[in-house]
């Protein structure tokens, strides 16, 4: 049984994507994958049942098991949405229901919501989450001037919180790139050695087939 949890330098830049893509491409491989999500805003109700946009992409892969340990809704983080409804988070509740569900993966990819140091509940950073529940993690960036700054400073605060990084993927990596977006990927390795894993190319749309060839030679 493995995870990884994937977390970003700033929103917007394709986490669930990345998360999926990797999902996808790990059961081409052959490995039996579930989806992971501790805490998730943004829901609606839709055929009596809660739905959340972000991720019904996830629906179109019945392969790809998904599970949310707690569910808001709302367009608002998941701790303003904890504190406008006055609903106290468990994080041992949340260790609980990943322990559960991964037991029948080979790979569970647990996604975040924001960076490291967004607020996930009353008392907690999502930093808290990941180290409670002991994961490695993947950033995801953009190379789209300004995110340089946050992705060192992402890179940074797990280091200082002791969190082990697996690598970084840059999502969303332009056709024709701008001079800044060509060189992000040196400009950044002359100031750390996390290992870039993958760039995957901006796509408007996209099939399994080519979601794979994107994601085929990240290796986790």
């Amino acid at each position: 049984m493995k995870s990884i949890f994937i977390t970003g330098c700033d929103t917007e830049i394709g986490k669930t994507f990345v998360s999926l893509g990797l999902a996808i491409s790990q059961y081409s491989k052959g490995l039996k994958v579930g989806y992971f999500k501790p805490l998730q805003s943004g829901a609606i109700q839709k055929n009596d049942k809660l739905s959340v946009p972000d991720v019904d992409e996830f629906n179109n892969f019945p392969y790809i098991k998904t599970k949310y340990s707690h569910l808001f809704k709302g367009e608002i983080s998941p701790h303003l949405a904890c504190l406008l409804n006055n609903i106290e988070v468990d994080i041992n509740k949340i260790k609980e229901d990943f322990i559960d569900f991964s037991k029948d993966f080979d790979l569970t990819i647990i996604e975040g919501a924001g960076g490291l140091y967004c607020p996930a509940f009353k008392g907690n950073l999502f930093s808290d989450v990941i180290k409670y529940l002991n994961q490695e993690i993947i950033i995801v960036s953009t190379p789209h001037l300004g995110r340089l700054n946050h992705l060192l400073m992402t890179i940074e605060c797990a280091k200082l919180n002791n969190i082990k990084i697996k690598g970084i993927i840059i999502n969303k990596m332009p056709k024709n790139p701008t001079l800044s977006e060509e060189n992000f990927i040196n400009e950044f390795q002359k100031f750390s050695n996390a290992k870039i894993l993958g760039v995957i190319p901006q796509l408007e749309k996209f099939s399994e087939e080519k979601i794979i060839e994107c994601f085929r030679g990240i290796e986790l």
